[in-house]
């Protein structure tokens, strides 16, 4: 039996759909594939759910909420029970880590050493956060009391990517539940199966039946009835620009429910002519980019370098990208297993022949290493008017581009429909202020490629964000209603 069976066979693999505490079949009884993207082979068959398993997940958790089983709770009962849901996480690592690993073909390593770690702290951190939260009393005269509350919206559906699955959960489910929302969570039919692990741990923990639903399945048979169910109150996707703006048409087709877009990026590092030690910034760089197969909305898949450091940069990407392992992804030494599908193999494909063909020069990389694998690759002398400068590729793939000034590197990187996230390199403070004020996105990292953390608001501009924030206590903000009370204390 080879390391990848053995590992399946050690699973405890979900036994269908979790609604309403119970684990079952959808209702049509029908089931798909899941994928090991470096073997091929199937890893577990999961429900393909439909509008009927939809209307049951809902009609689960608005009876829960309005049961107050869970929003009526003492926030510091609700934390109690997410801070167990983060132990039991961390018990679990070791499956956690290989169920992920296997399913979306990420490293083993980062399941273990970030993925799971992650996840964990942030449904600790959201549970932490919900007993410090208050209210407010607005100034009035003193025949009268102005109270600011917030309450939870309701019923929350939390449609999510395949790229990091459990940690976009953590991202949803987190502060969602600590506000006291009834939650339903779809994960990408790509990668399924540590959502519904999840679940199970979170019924373990004490979280109520029907406050946490997972059901499984496609867009058209899951996320669009979510998206257009009356019964709804709330959205939060993470995926593409393309079916983001979807779910916003959903909500003005039926009953206006909130929706947060966490959607796609061409983020730029942008190198000014001040820029030192070239070497460590393409280590870092390197990293923004080959990390999780490049399978990341934030990754600087445009490199804008001034003339003046240009050539070196172009020097070190293709040095470090060779440094970059591929293979197997449950090897502790592999840094980039498989992408996470053939179809997104053949998009990828696609683009860097696109590179290719516009003129853009490859010093590394280029193409497919065997099966999903695909090697990182590096452009230079990539344009503005480029496909590869303009469309998200989603893979290990980086383009570098040459500018004249700094200023026109600022505009270079700006040159995008997206907003999502920026990096600027330079030893001047006073540059550092300025430019990062003039980058049109919602993180900018200076001097370090960084997301921030969970205590800082993650979100985009332009096409790439809207609605909201995940992360940090902004994130609370769109699982809630604000309401105004008004006493009058004259009677």
């Amino acid at each position: 039996m080879t390391l990848h069976a053995q590992t399946v066979a050690a699973l405890r693999l979900p036994e269908g759909i979790l609604i309403d505490g119970a684990f079952g079949p959808a209702a049509g009884g029908c089931a798909f594939a899941t994928r090991n993207p470096f073997t091929g082979d199937t890893i577990a068959m999961v429900p393909a759910c439909g509008a009927a398993d939809v209307d049951r997940a809902v009609a689960s958790a608005r009876a829960a909420f309005e049961s107050g089983v869970w929003s009526g709770l003492h926030p510091s009962a609700r934390k109690a029970a997410m801070t167990r849901l983060a132990d039991l996480i961390l018990e679990n690592l070791e499956e956690l880590a290989a169920m992920e690993a296997l399913d979306a073909g990420k490293p083993i390593t980062d399941c273990r050493e970030i993925d799971v770690p992650e996840t964990a702290k942030c449904i600790r951190w959201h549970g932490e956060a919900q007993d410090k939260l208050y209210g407010q009393i607005a100034p009035t005269a003193p025949d009268a009391l102005a109270l600011i509350v917030r309450e939870p919206v309701g019923v929350v559906a939390a449609v999510l990517p395949w790229n990091f699955p459990l940690l976009m959960m953590a991202w949803k489910i987190g502060p969602a539940l600590a506000t006291g929302n009834s939650v339903i969570v779809k994960p990408a039919e790509q990668t399924s199966l540590t959502a519904l692990r999840l679940g199970a741990l979170a019924l373990e923990a004490g979280i109520p039946p029907g406050v946490l639903n997972v059901i499984t399945g496609f867009g058209p048979e899951v996320g669009e009835p979510l998206g257009r169910h009356m019964d709804v109150d709330a959205l939060t996707f993470t995926g593409s620009t393309e079916v983001g703006r979807r779910f916003l048409e959903y909500s003005a087709q039926s009953n206006l429910k909130e929706v947060c877009l966490e959607m796609g990026g061409k983020s730029a590092a942008v190198i000014l002519g001040d820029a030192a030690d070239i070497p460590r910034i393409a280590e870092i760089q390197g990293t923004a980019i080959f990390w999780n197969m490049g399978e990341n909305c934030t990754a600087n898949s445009r490199i804008i370098a001034h003339r003046d450091v240009y050539d070196a940069v172009v020097a070190e990407m293709a040095k470090v990208a060779a440094g970059w392992r591929l293979g197997d992804q449950l090897d502790p030494a592999t840094r980039n297993g498989p992408l996470v599908s053939a179809e997104h193999f053949a998009k990828v494909s696609r683009l860097v022949a696109s590179g290719k063909a516009q003129g853009a020069r490859v010093v590394h990389g280029g193409e497919g290493a065997g099966g999903l694998l695909f090697q990182p690759t590096v452009f230079a002398e990539v344009t503005p008017d480029m496909e590869i400068f303009t469309t998200e590729i989603f893979g290990p793939v980086v383009a570098v581009t040459r500018a004249e000034s700094d200023e026109e590197a600022i505009q270079l990187a700006n040159r995008t429909q997206y907003g999502l996230a920026a990096t600027l390199y330079t030893r001047d403070v006073s540059r550092a202020h300025r430019y990062a004020r003039m980058l049109r996105a919602g993180t900018v990292g200076v001097n370090a490629y960084s997301e921030g953390e969970i205590s800082t608001p993650f979100g985009g501009f332009k096409a790439s964000g809207f609605g909201g924030r995940d992360n940090g206590l902004h994130a609370h903000e769109q699982y809630t209603e604000l309401k105004t009370i008004w006493i009058d204390l004259t009677t």
